[in-house]
């Protein structure tokens, strides 16, 4: 039961690695994408809008295909675009011919002479990036060049892949913040809990030797009792001795064989049952079901658990007349053993949290005794152990189900 999170925690941080550079590549791959599906269109909004031109200058009619241009093609552009003449010159006029430059913010203040060297410089930024397009006339000589850049959208665009990278970046360092304290948290409440469990195990046959030493004060007269006492104090001497091997195993591979389940679950009933009177309370401990049915389990991990659900419930237990009851069954294919008491019941909210480290209820709750019977039963046994029943003033059934051999 190796409590160590190295591996674990290691391979957490190459899985966020890997999250964080798929998110980045396939962020950066689909915006461009997008990218490069915008920029396709406005080029063929920017050939369209040159063989409109050409076309008019082709033809002996213009001014009606010249106001179908202007009102059909040239509005809906929303990309800076520049008419130039081949040289890349802009023609002004003493009014600005603004029909030749659209969407392109200048200063109307400027000399006639500053403003052409402003149009220089946007059309060598402009063809850095995209080919003019020429307009021809008789397919044999360039009349004009149409340049145009990237429109605002296509522009953020460019951006919102570095923006989202830096979202990610950001989500994925506060996840591995969040994990890191919560592993920390764990791990605190695993060794806390795991000092209480130790001291917990041993209260049991501790308590019983010290009451069985009382009694052999008391009947040391009596050989027939003192035998009995002897011999029930080298069941203590032995369930401490198995508790010392219990928590020796922690951290290696138990060895598994093939048990009658039955009998696994009577050791622990009967030790019990002949300790029950000095917990205190008026408990009835029973058990029934199949006899013979077998699986594979480790004998001292699974007592382990059992021993852990019979406390739980003792500890649930409030009334005079408490009842706990343990019942083994078979299907074609599972073993199950159900544990039932008539304690306090868990709520429904909590049902979750009973498993988990250092959750507990009780007030000298040690939190660990649940969580450790989950992992025996799940990671060693490939079982299963959950609530199957509980109500609050009504008790609980666990169920723990086992591959039957």
């Amino acid at each position: 039961m190796k409590m160590s999170g190295g591996p674990a925690s290691l391979r957490m941080k190459i899985a966020l690695l890997i999250l964080a550079i798929l998110i980045a590549g396939g962020t950066l791959f689909y915006t461009q994408s997008l990218v490069g599906k915008l920029q396709e269109k406005e080029r063929q909004y920017a050939m369209l809008y040159a063989k409109g031109i050409e076309y008019v200058a082709n033809t002996s009619s213009p001014e009606s295909d010249i106001t179908f241009l202007f009102e059909n093609i040239l509005k809906p552009i929303d990309f800076p675009l520049i008419n130039s003449d081949p040289h890349n010159k802009v023609s002004i006029t003493d009014k600005y011919n603004i029909t030749d430059i659209r969407n392109i913010k200048y200063d109307t203040t400027l000399s006639k002479r500053r403003l052409e060297r402003f149009f220089e410089n946007r059309i060598k930024e402009m063809d850095k990036f995209h080919k003019p397009i020429l307009i021809m006339y008789k397919d044999s000589v360039v009349l004009q060049k149409i340049h145009y850049g990237d429109s605002d959208l296509v522009n953020q665009l460019k951006f919102y892949p570095v923006l989202q990278i830096i979202i990610a970046a950001l989500f994925i360092i506060i996840g591995y913040i969040g994990f890191s304290n919560i592993k920390r948290s764990e791990q605190s409440n695993i060794w806390v809990g795991m000092a209480k469990e130790t001291a917990h195990q041993f209260g049991t046959p501790i308590s019983s030797l010290m009451g069985w030493l009382e009694m052999l004060k008391m009947s040391y007269k009596e050989q027939d009792k003192v035998i009995d006492i002897a011999d029930e104090i080298e069941n203590d001497v032995q369930r401490l001795n198995k508790i010392t091997y219990r928590f020796s195993k922690i951290g290696s591979k138990p060895e598994i064989k093939e048990k009658i389940v039955f009998e696994e679950v009577k050791r622990v009933v009967d030790y019990f049952q002949r300790r029950l009177p000095q917990s205190g309370k008026s408990v009835e401990l029973t058990l029934s079901g199949n006899q013979d049915a077998s699986a594979e389990i480790n004998s001292e991990l699974f007592e382990w658990v059992i021993e852990n659900l019979i406390k739980n419930a003792l500890d649930a237990i409030e009334n005079k007349n408490g009842k706990i009851s343990i019942t083994v069954s078979t299907n074609q294919s599972k073993v199950e053993i159900d544990v039932s008491d008539n304690g306090k019941g868990i709520e429904m909210k909590r049902r979750r949290d009973i498993f988990r480290p250092g959750y507990s209820t009780k007030r000298r709750g040690w939190g660990l005794g649940l969580s450790l019977s989950k992992r025996i039963i799940e990671s060693y046994h490939k079982g299963k152990i959950f609530v199957k029943t509980s109500a609050p003033g009504e008790g609980t059934t666990f169920k723990i189900v086992l591959k039957r051999c």
